[in-house]
């Protein structure tokens, strides 16, 4: 009976040795996140039993969870919760879901940094790409409540992809204002359109023909009119930001809401999709092909490339002493009381002190 328990576990052991070496299953292995050692202590666990490790070669101690670098929370969670608060949600609602999930506290101040520490990341990458445009665009200005004033947040959209081109806040409606707006979008497409359609705002006209001249059609529009001189796509991008925006909340100065607008232009460009274009990003669309497919793949991009070491000559001995876990003798070092007395020395009238106070 025995024997034969035996002999089923030696063949259980054999399989998974074979499956091992086959490449099958993978041995766990856990490297430091700070330098990439393979060499790793355990250190204890914290408060909510999570293993702590410590790498002996930069001296880093860190939690077992697939995380960044200085970040106690793991990579996947850091993109749920960016894209679920581009996709709607809540600032309010996504602190009840953390904690509720993960049993861990989000504050204002931890998510506010993540959002601009890798929406920043996101638009410096989307800037190096150009989308390929049609030569109709969509301008239109509507207004926002940011830190209890009005401000107009200009935009322009591409006809054909719904690829939003610039946004501009302002607290005016000028001719420099539509002229900034345009000077954007022009950069981001890389060329000028043949024609563009706007309101009936005067400001449009000087500033679209300082920018592109007489080279670029102006034609002043009304929504729900003819479906090629409609501004209805762009009227329907607003709709959806006044929305987002009663959501966010908390937007107090023109330059929070500036960086918030950069991030949500981005989420709409490469990671929202639009049924009007069956499925597809206006990314996708105009033929950009981003690197990155949603908010998890941005903060997965983050990861410390780390080069493999070359192999070291040492020997066995070497290596176990490499790979000991130091001990440390604590050593308490005994405090010696120092009592401040009073020496009975002689005055110089030969009497001491001694003898006055007994007297």
């Amino acid at each position: 009976m025995i024997e034969g328990l035996g002999k089923v576990l030696q063949g259980v052991a054999s399989g998974i040795v074979n499956d091992i070496l086959d490449g099958k299953i993978k041995a766990e292995r856990i490297m430091c996140r700070y330098c990439g050692s393979d060499i790793i202590w355990k250190y204890g666990k914290n408060r909510n039993g999570a293993q702590r490790y410590k790498c002996p070669n930069c001296d880093k101690v860190f939690l077992e969870k697939d995380a960044l670098p200085k970040m106690r929370v793991s990579i996947r969670q850091l993109g749920d919760v960016i894209g679920q608060y581009y996709g709607g949600m809540s600032l309010k609602e996504l602190k009840r879901q953390f904690e509720q999930q993960h049993n861990e506290s989000l504050s204002r101040s931890t998510f506010d940094r993540w959002l601009d520490k890798f929406s920043k990341i996101a638009v410096d990458e989307a800037s190096k790409y150009h989308p390929k445009v049609s030569d109709i665009w969509l301008a239109d200005e509507c207004v926002l409540k940011i830190g209890g004033k009005n401000v107009w947040c200009w935009d322009i959209i591409d006809s054909d992809t719904r690829f939003l081109l610039a946004t501009h806040l302002s607290l005016t409606r000028t001719t420099q204002d539509a002229r900034k707006l345009m000077e954007k979008a022009s950069k981001v497409a890389g060329k000028a359109p043949k024609v563009i359609i706007t309101d009936s705002l005067r400001a449009y006209i000087d500033g679209i023909e300082l920018t592109f001249g007489a080279d670029t059609i102006h034609i002043q529009s009304k929504p729900f009119t003819t479906a090629d001189l409609s501004t209805n796509k762009i009227e329907r991008w607003h709709s959806t930001l006044r929305t987002r925006i009663d959501i966010m909340r908390g937007l107090k100065s023109l330059k929070t809401a500036q960086s918030l607008l950069d991030g949500w232009l981005l989420h709409y460009n490469f990671f929202r999709t639009h049924e009007s274009l069956d499925g597809k990003t206006p990314a996708e669309v105009a033929e950009i092909r981003f690197p990155y497919k949603n908010w998890l793949d941005v903060i997965e991009g983050q990861r410390l490339i780390i080069e493999p070491e070359t192999a070291l000559e040492e020997s066995q001995a070497e290596r176990i002493e490499r790979f000991k876990y130091p001990t440390y003798k604590a050593q308490k070092k005994r405090k010696i009381r120092k009592n401040k007395r009073i020496s009975k020395q002689p005055t110089q009238t030969g009497i001491s002190l001694s003898g006055i106070r007994k007297s």
